[in-house]
């Protein structure tokens, strides 16, 4: 096993005849087009600023890592693979000897690493390595300097965003027992440092406090939780940190999700309710963001208005923004797929969308490519390796990742959002001879 380190490169009342009101969701069950948790770490390992990412896996998730992230020549990598050769996986190496030997000798590197993740690239069965129980030998040996943890990216078991869920649930059991007895409110969901500095500036306007950022930017902010702990999720497809918090004893806070007007001033309603804010005081407060994010939106508001989108199901995010598109843009959702369905978290905002909207989970490709096809919509919402060929033959795409590695929450990015649908649009419209 060889080390290879990488350059770091509002509550609206239910719409009659909503699409949770239509017919089942349908289930698809086939070939997928869709990034492995892997990718997490890409946006993971800039937000988490003395934490380290150490995949174990083959020179394949390596060089997907280096893809993904671009390469930035004089950056200091916080994230590598651990490379497992032929030797290790015929048994002719031990191990965990060779995962010992790794791990001491990156963290006698860097010295600054206070938090290390142990990242599955496949099954414990597959590596011939438990890494949660690496990790947990691995803790007692550097502690108190480093904490190490585990979890599994593995395209196996979790697509493009479950790694995010996948690493804040086993963050979930390191994060210490609140002592006082106030309540405390705790945003859980990976946001940009810009992002995360305007809601709490927000919450602090709104009289709402403590408030925590879970993941917290370095190791020694981890927050507490506990039963006063009352949780809003800022990102749809955290569902096993959601039950992970939940055994904890932390409370979730239901809400839509902080995409455009209506999602934002909802999810903040949601929190000034659990904390006893005075109405009168929350529209005091959101009045001037909510009326500059609208006159944002309304700039790409004649671009989508009327339009059809399809989603073909890549980030988990595709309901809360189908959600916005409908309400507050004017556009027609024909389908929104989406890898899985977190029904309790997104039953708000499947009753905003329109009746006719065709719900799917999971990806039968080349059935879906056929709605597609059938359906022309005006927009098509897919990966990166479904663009292409879309757009080659007639179709106008926008790529799901952007959407995910662009600040989109909140009201100040409203427009922003707006505009990441807009312009493909608008693309078009310029090229067209």
């Amino acid at each position: 096993m060889s080390v290879l380190t990488l350059p770091e490169a509002l509550r609206p009342a239910s719409l009659p005849g909503s699409a949770a009101d239509c017919a089942p969701v349908l289930r698809e069950r086939g070939q997928r087009e869709v990034f492995c948790g892997l990718t997490g770490i890409i946006w993971l390992h800039r937000k988490l600023q003395d934490a380290f990412f150490l995949v174990v896996g083959s020179r394949t998730c390596a060089h997907l890592l280096q893809s993904a992230a671009g390469v930035m020549v004089f950056a200091e990598p916080r994230f590598g693979t651990a490379i497992i050769e032929e030797r290790d996986l015929a048994g002719m190496a031990d191990c965990h000897e060779e995962l010992d030997r790794v791990v001491a000798e990156l963290l006698a590197r860097r010295p600054d690493i206070k938090m290390l993740f142990l990242v599955g690239s496949c099954p414990s069965e597959v590596i011939k390595l438990d890494l949660s129980k690496a990790a947990q030998r691995l803790s007692t040996r550097h502690h108190p300097a480093v904490r190490i943890v585990s979890y599994s990216g593995s395209g196996i078991e979790t697509t493009f965003t479950e790694g995010e869920d996948a690493c804040l649930a086993a963050l979930v059991p390191q994060l210490p027992v609140a002592q006082n007895a106030a309540q405390q409110l705790l945003v859980v969901g990976t946001l940009p440092d810009i992002v995360e500095d305007q809601f709490a500036r927000l919450f602090a306007q709104l009289g709402i406090g403590p408030v925590a950022f879970l993941p917290a930017r370095r190791s020694d902010a981890l927050p507490a939780i506990g039963p006063n702990t009352r949780y809003l999720l800022a990102q749809p497809f955290l569902g096993d940190t959601a039950r992970a918090l939940e055994d904890r004893g932390a409370v979730r806070l239901d809400a839509l999700f902080p995409f455009g007007v209506i999602g934002t001033t909802d999810w903040l309603r949601a929190a000034a309710t659990a904390f006893g804010v005075d109405e009168a005081h929350f529209e005091a407060v959101i009045a001037p963001y909510r009326e500059r994010a609208r006159r944002a939106i309304a700039h790409a508001r004649g671009q989508l208005e009327g339009k059809s989108v399809f989603f073909l199901p890549d980030s988990q995010l595709e309901v809360p923004l189908a959600r916005f598109l409908a309400q507050e843009l004017g556009m027609a959702p024909i389908e929104v797929g989406t890898p899985y369905l977190h029904r309790r978290h997104l039953a708000r905002e499947l009753d905003l969308l329109p009746v006719e909207t065709v719900i799917s989970e999971g990806q039968h490709l080349e059935r879906q490519l056929d709605r597609v096809r059938d359906a022309k919509p005006d927009l098509t919402i897919c990966g990166l390796g479904l663009a292409n060929p879309l757009e080659a033959e007639g179709f106008t795409t926008k790529w799901a990742i952007e959407l995910v590695f662009s600040p989109i929450h909140g009201f100040d990015q409203a427009g922003d959002l707006a505009e990441l649908f807009a312009r493909p649009l608008r693309r078009r419209d310029v090229l067209r001879v």
